[in-house]
C-alpha cells in the first residue's frame, strides 16, 4: 500500500477518534492549544491531518491526551501511515472485506436448518434498511460505513442459514439488494470504491434472483454513477444506459426519472461530445416525473423529487460549463434546502462555486467556496473532499483576486 493511501486512512482514523470524542475540528484545535500551551493549531490544520495531507507527529502526545487514546497506539498508527510499520492500522475497525463472506455470498448452506423466519423478520430488516437510508441523508460515509456493512453481513447470514418459504426468501433477497445499494453508496462516499463495487454487484445478484428489475437498475445505475466519478466515464455511460433498459418502460415513473438522471450525469462526465445526450436525458427525467403514477415508487426512491432533478440539472450544466443555467437553478434550490444536510449542501455549493468561476465572477466563487469549506469541515465524506480539490483547482486561475487568494492560502495544500 502506498504511503499516500496510508496517510489517507490514518486521517480517517484520526477523524473517527475525534468524532467519538464528540469534538468538532475547531474544538479539537482549541483543546490541543490549551493542552500544549502553544496557540498554533487551527481548525484548518486539523483538517489537513484528517485529509491525509500531513501526519501530526509533534502533536501526538497532545492528541492522545485530548482524545483519551494511549500515546503508544497513536505513535504506532503514525508510523504505519509513514510506511515505517507493516500490518494494519492500529485500533481501526475490521476491514470491510472481513464483514462479507468469501466466495458466493448468496449461496445457501445445503439443507439449511436454522431458525425459521417469516414476514415479521423481513419487516424488521426493511425498517433497518430504510433507517440507514435516512441516516445517510444527514451523516457521511465515514460515519456509516461500519454499521452499513455489518447490517449487510447479518442479512446475508440470515439468508444463508435460516429456513423460510419461497415468498419470504424472495422478500429477503430484495432487502439484501436494497441494503447492498445503500452500503455501496456509503462506501463510495467514504472513498472505498472497490468495496462499493463489490456491494453493488452482490446486490445486483440478489435483486436478479428476486426478480426485481427496478432494483437491479438502481444498483447498476449506482455503480455507473461511481464509474463516471472515478475516471471510468465511458463505462459509466454504458452501464447507466443498460440499467435504464433493464428497468424497462413499465418501471415506476419516479425510478425512471432517477435512471435518466444517471444517464445524463455519465454523459456529462464523458465530455462535451456527449453534451446533447446529457441534456436530452435531463429532459427525459423531467418528463418521466410528470407521468401518471409518479407517486407510486419503491421506498428506496423516496428522495426523488422535482427539486432533486433541478439539482442534477445544475450539476450537469456545470460539467458542461454553462454557468448561466447553473447559477439560477442552484441558487433557488440552496435557498430552501434543509440546513441539517451538511454534506449535500457542501456538494451543491461546490458546483455553484465552479459555476461562478466559469461565469468570470471570482469574488462570488470565493465567497461560495468559503461557505462550502465551513460546512464540510467536519464531514467524513471523500466526495466533499474531492469536490473541495476541484473548487481549489478552478479558483487557482484567479489567484490575483484578493478574495480568491485568501481561500487558496487557507485551504490549498501546503
Amino acid at each position: 500500500m502506498q504511503t499516500t493511501e496510508r496517510k489517507r486512512q490514518f486521517g480517517q482514523y484520526l477523524a473517527r477518534l475525534r468524532r467519538d470524542a464528540r469534538l468538532s475540528q475547531r474544538q479539537l484545535a482549541d483543546r490541543l492549544c490549551a493542552a500544549s500551551g502553544v496557540a498554533s493549531v487551527t481548525r484548518n490544520e486539523v483538517g489537513r491531518w484528517e485529509q491525509g495531507r500531513r501526519v501530526p507527529d509533534a502533536w501526538l502526545p497532545a492528541l492522545a491526551a485530548v482524545l483519551g487514546v494511549p500515546l503508544g497506539i497513536l505513535e504506532r498508527a503514525a508510523a504505519w501511515a509513514r510506511g515505517e510499520a507493516e500490518g494494519r492500522l492500529p485500533g481501526a475497525f475490521a476491514t470491510l472485506a472481513e464483514l462479507l463472506p468469501a466466495g458466493d455470498s448468496l449461496e445457501r448452506f445445503t439443507g439449511a436448518q436454522g431458525r425459521r423466519i417469516g414476514a415479521s423478520t423481513v419487516a424488521s430488516l426493511t425498517a433497518r434498511v430504510h433507517g440507514l437510508r435516512l441516516a445517510d441523508d444527514v451523516l457521511a460515509g465515514g460515519d456509516l460505513i461500519g454499521p452499513a456493512f455489518r447490517e449487510l453481513s447479518g442479512a446475508i447470514r440470515l439468508h444463508r442459514e435460516s429456513a423460510y418459504d419461497e415468498a419470504t426468501g424472495r422478500a429477503l433477497l430484495v432487502q439484501i439488494g436494497e441494503l447492498a445499494q445503500i452500503a455501496g453508496w456509503i462506501a463510495s462516499d467514504a472513498g472505498e470504491h472497490a468495496q462499493a463495487e463489490q456491494a453493488y454487484r452482490l446486490g445486483i445478484t440478489a435483486a436478479r434472483q428476486a426478480g426485481d428489475g427496478a432494483l437491479v437498475a438502481n444498483l447498476a445505475g449506482s455503480l455507473a454513477y461511481q464509474h463516471a466519478n472515478t475516471g471510468r466515464e465511458l463505462d459509466g455511460v454504458d452501464l447507466a444506459q443498460a440499467a435504464l433498459e433493464e428497468a424497462g418502460p413499465s418501471a415506476p415513473p419516479k425510478t425512471r426519472a432517477l435512471f435518466f438522471d444517471r444517464v445524463a450525469w455519465t454523459h456529462a462526465k464523458a465530455g462535451r461530445a456527449h453534451a446533447q445526450d446529457a441534456v436530452r436525458a435531463l429532459g427525459e427525467a423531467h418528463e418521466a416525473l410528470t407521468e401518471d403514477g409518479a407517486d407510486e415508487a419503491p421506498q428506496w426512491a423516496y428522495w426523488v423529487s422535482r427539486e432533486e432533478l433541478e439539482v442534477m440539472d445544475a450539476r450537469v450544466y456545470t460539467e458542461l460549463h454553462r454557468p448561466l443555467r447553473t447559477v439560477p437553478l442552484l441558487s433557488r434550490v440552496l435557498s430552501r434546502y434543509d440546513a441539517t444536510r451538511a454534506r449535500e449542501l457542501a456538494l451543491y455549493l461546490s458546483w455553484l462555486a465552479v459555476a461562478y468561476a466559469d461565469a468570470n465572477e471570482p469574488e462570488e466563487a470565493a465567497a461560495t467556496a468559503v461557505r462550502m469549506f465551513e460546512l464540510s469541515a467536519d464531514v467524513a465524506s471523500d466526495r466533499t473532499s474531492e469536490r473541495g480539490r476541484v473548487v481549489l483547482s478552478r479558483l487557482a486561475e484567479y489567484d490575483d483576486v484578493p478574495e480568491v487568494r485568501a481561500v487558496l492560502a487557507e485551504h490549498a495544500p501546503g
